[in-house]
C-alpha cells in the first residue's frame, strides 16, 4: 500500500474568502465542486487544503483525507484491526472510491483512490 498525499480538510462556510486568503500564500484552486473545494502548490501538486462546507454522501465530514493506491487493501487492513468504520467503503460518482474510518484520537479520516474508470 502507498499513500499518494495526505490532505486536512477544513470546515468553512467561506469558501471564496478561503480560496482567496490562500492565493496570497502562492495556492490554487485545483478542483471545486461547491461543497468541497482543494487549493495546491503549484510547485509542489501535493501540498494541498481542502476545504468542505459538508460531504455530500456522508453523514459525517473527515477531518483529514489519505490517497492510497489500493482503498480495498486498506479498507480490509482497518476492518481487521476492529478500528470504527464511520462511512462505508463504496464508489462516488466523482471518480473516487473511499471510505470513512475514526483514528484513536477521534478524528474521522477518509481514505480513498481515484477510480481508473473514473
Amino acid at each position: 500500500m502507498t499513500v499518494r498525499r495526505v490532505v486536512p480538510d477544513l470546515a468553512t462556510d467561506a469558501m471564496a474568502e478561503s480560496r482567496d486568503f490562500y492565493r496570497l500564500i502562492g495556492l490554487r484552486e485545483v478542483m471545486n465542486q461547491g461543497w468541497v473545494m482543494t487549493l495546491a502548490s503549484p510547485a509542489n501538486p501535493t501540498a494541498q487544503l481542502t476545504f468542505m462546507t459538508h460531504d455530500e454522501s456522508a453523514d459525517v465530514r473527515p477531518d483529514l483525507s489519505i490517497e492510497v493506491d489500493d482503498v480495498d487493501a486498506v479498507h480490509a487492513a482497518v476492518l481487521a484491526s476492529g478500528a470504527q468504520i464511520v462511512h462505508p467503503l463504496q464508489d462516488e460518482a466523482w471518480g473516487v472510491r473511499r471510505f470513512f474510518v475514526r483514528d484513536p484520537n477521534g478524528k474521522v479520516v477518509n481514505v480513498v483512490s481515484h477510480r481508473r474508470d473514473g
